[in-house]
């Protein structure tokens, strides 16, 4: 009985399903978390008798013919970059974006990743480095007596020293953008790696077209709304019942069929 697999491939889509929502509430608190969407689509189907297949030698054709379905499959996991919301922490080292764009943080191993998480610290030596000791392109370093951090909108870093009244400049921040943000590759930490879906990186600088505006003092909180999380996973877990119940319901058939006289 094909309903058998059908409804298998149905409880494996909709578990899937439900390890999608469980990273997202996992996440409701990660800074600059992005949530994500599991999508599917149908499987092959079986032609049983083909839609269009000559019915008659007097040209009379099968107007819709006999087609099964095999299940479901995973299609991809959508990951949505919707604006998350800005709360104020007080931290002069965290910073959020206001639209559009992604840090780019240089990796020890020389390769560039991007990340939406801006809560930054310092390192030892100044530089302004993210919660792993990775360093903030274009890698500014604030100097050692300086009293306080100043960051305006346009990502232009001044620090004030002590005995000088004028702050002084002493980096610029870079924003990049993607064409399609969601082919970004995710590899934990809050990082995402450039891949041939997403596109090239196009730098800018915060505030110029097409660029969000840096916002010293807030970190982006994380896009995930409980209750239409809640909500998915109610209907996944109604799914996969679903699905479970033809299963019992194929079995009990075979069942029958196996103990005719």
């Amino acid at each position: 009985m094909r309903s058998l697999t059908t409804a298998a491939t149905g409880m494996m889509a909709q578990q899937m399903n439900v390890e999608v929502i469980s990273h997202n509430i996992a996440n409701m608190n990660t800074t600059g978390f992005k949530r994500q969407r599991a999508e599917f689509q149908d499987l092959l189907y079986q032609n049983v008798d083909r839609m269009g297949a000559s019915s008659s030698d007097a040209g009379t054709i099968v107007p819709t013919g006999v087609q099964i379905g095999l299940g479901v499959q995973a299609a991809s996991t959508y990951r949505i970059t919707e604006q998350g919301n800005l709360i104020q922490t007080g931290n002069r080292y965290d910073l959020a974006i206001s639209g559009r764009g992604y840090f780019r943080i240089q990796l020890p191993s020389g390769e560039d990743a991007y990340t939406r998480a801006g809560n930054f610290a310092t390192s030892p030596d100044g530089q302004i480095v993210t919660t792993d000791g990775y360093t903030v392109a274009p890698g500014i370093a604030i100097p050692q007596g300086a009293r306080d951090v100043a960051i305006n909108q346009q990502g232009q870093v001044q620090a004030i020293l002590d005995g000088d009244p004028t702050p002084q400049v002493v980096g610029q921040l870079e924003l990049v953008n993607f064409f399609n943000e969601a082919g970004l590759e995710a590899v934990g930490d809050n990082l995402f790696l450039e891949t041939a879906a997403s596109g090239s990186a196009t730098g800018g600088t915060p505030g110029s077209p097409g660029f969000g505006l840096i916002r010293q003092g807030f970190v982006e909180t994380s896009n995930v709304n409980s209750v239409s999380e809640i909500t998915a996973l109610i209907q996944a877990q109604r799914a996969y019942e679903m699905n479970a119940r033809v299963i019992t319901a194929s079995d009990e058939m075979l069942a029958a069929s196996s103990n005719l006289r």
